[in-house]
């Protein structure tokens, strides 16, 4: 196995981070890292099924074996080598100088890794696969939910019982708190629970209260329903929670999600599965970068759009914001969900049906949402832009 660290760089999507020389000189070519683990499973797929066409009963039987792995990266330290010790394995390791020329400079964190058991050929390679980027807390390509489904998935027969299993879903995922506790979560969730304390759990759960911004997805996709529109825009749709919501939606034709930070985009990207996602529903939906401050053509005469968290922190700021490209064209509706706390309880929960533009601009607390109450109030009045519309309006949730 060959890695070429100038090939990474070239075909590494930074977001606008830099690069820097690290990422043109390092140890992935030299070390056993995620690397290896994504070359044996190809290198071995059918043995890591477990599945022989000739000789099955040898697949499936437990056989003296023995592997060495060499330049092991430990960040962490020998002992966490000693993870394999659980799974049944004798461990021998030896510690790597920095350079046997000047022993003076101590250690590296690097090991020479002889483990041996009598195992199965598929968890054998299982288990290499799940703990070298463990003892690494590195990996080469993003890690995102799909990497949940591998650790399960090749852990399945083995991580629930080890007494080391936190601290393996942690390392794996590099250290991604969220993802770690779903991971563990789903493997608790294969243990057997008793009747009363499933009861109690459930009950747990119906009580428990529902988080502020999923109330405010839930009435922000209330209201798409009833506008019925066949384009939208989520302006300043950051990491892509709500055009998850809107492509449920089949009654949107066209879905544009608008951020100024290319790096949330990206995100949006992968969250959604744009690269996985059928034809027929990938034509659906574009990312864009770019503001609502500015004029740009792409964003031109939709059916609605929203702004959810956006308009509070730049409408202060920027002083002819009404005067915007976006919401100054014909058949836009501008929905502008409150932000916690910028409206009075009576008026909170009011729906844009039973609520008037100017009562929501003086019992607003936010300039923002105030300014989209007046907003409205000028362009039912037939004050607005020239652009306006008798089907343009403001809602505001």
């Amino acid at each position: 196995m060959e890695v070429d660290p100038i090939g990474l760089v070239r075909s590494f999507k930074s977001g606008g981070r830099q690069k820097l020389l690290e990422h043109y000189v390092n140890d992935r070519p030299y070390v056993a890292s995620s690397f290896l683990s994504v070359a044996l499973n190809r290198v071995f797929r059918s043995a890591f099924t477990g599945a022989s066409r000739g000789k099955q009963q040898l697949a499936d039987a437990e056989i003296p074996l023995e592997m060495a792995i060499y330049s092991v990266p430990c960040r962490g330290g020998e002992s966490l080598l000693r993870l394999f010790e659980p799974l049944g394995y004798a461990v021998e390791a030896e510690q790597q100088a920095l350079d046997k020329a000047f022993t003076d400079w101590g250690d590296s964190a690097y090991f020479n890794v002889e483990i041996r058991g009598t195992k199965r050929v598929r968890n054998l390679l299982r288990h290499v696969y799940v703990l070298i980027p463990v003892l690494d807390k590195e990996k080469h390509y993003w890690v995102g939910d799909d990497e949940i489904e591998k650790l399960l998935r090749h852990g399945e027969d083995w991580l629930a019982t080890h007494p080391e299993k936190e601290l393996i879903a942690s390392r794996y995922l590099k250290s991604r708190r969220s993802l770690a506790n779903d991971a563990l979560a789903q493997l608790s969730g294969d243990e057997v629970i008793p009747e009363e304390e499933a009861a109690a759990t459930q009950e747990e759960e119906l009580e428990k209260p529902i988080r502020l911004n999923d109330r405010r997805l839930q009435a922000i996709s209330e209201v798409v329903e009833r506008c019925k529109p066949s384009s939208v825009l989520d302006l300043g749709c950051g990491e892509g929670r709500l055009l998850k919501e809107l492509l449920e939606n089949r009654q949107i034709n066209e879905i544009i999600g608008v951020d100024v930070f290319s790096r949330a985009l990206e995100i949006a990207e992968r969250r959604l599965r744009l690269k996985d996602m059928p034809d027929n529903q990938r034509s659906r939906i574009k990312l864009l970068n770019g503001s609502l401050t500015y004029r740009d053509l792409r964003l031109a005469d939709k059916d609605l759009a929203i702004a959810a968290e956006v308009v509070e922190h730049i409408a202060p700021v920027i002083v002819g914001l009404q005067e915007s490209f976006v919401i100054s064209r014909s058949r836009v509706r501008l929905l502008v969900p409150a932000p916690q706390g910028q409206l009075k309880p009576s008026r909170a929960a009011s729906s844009a049906n039973s609520k008037s533009p100017s009562d929501a601009a003086s019992e607003c607390a936010c300039p923002a949402i105030a300014w989209a109450a007046t907003f409205a109030t000028t362009r039912s009045k037939g004050t607005g832009s020239a652009h306006a519309s008798d089907n343009t309006c403001v809602i505001i949730l």
